[in-house]
């Protein structure tokens, strides 16, 4: 099968980017089925809000460790009928549990 360059419209923007050959052929041996719906470049915005990039900020919570009393942030909204621990309370009691 020969592929050729195609012009497609990327949903968020709006602009118009070339799906090349080379990519429908690398598509297809991936097996994929469906063509590209973003261009690169909001291919990758979205890549980096998805994975927690400097477009978005993890919430972050003040708590006390449950150990040794210090006041910390994680990354979690804590339960009360768990304790908490900093991250040096934390790695030294995994390093002892293993």
């Amino acid at each position: 099968m020969e592929f050729q360059d195609k012009t497609l419209t990327c949903k968020d923007c709006g602009a118009e980017f070339v799906f090349t050959a080379g990519e429908q052929e690398f598509y297809a041996e991936k097996g994929f089925e469906n063509e590209p719906t973003r261009c690169r470049t909001c291919r990758d915005a979205r890549r980096r809000t998805r994975d927690g990039g400097s477009s978005s900020q993890r919430e972050m919570h003040d708590v006390v460790c449950a150990n040794c009393g210090v006041t910390t942030q994680v990354p979690f909204e804590p339960r009360n009928d768990r304790p908490v621990y900093c991250r040096e309370c934390f790695n030294s009691m995994r390093n002892n549990n293993y």
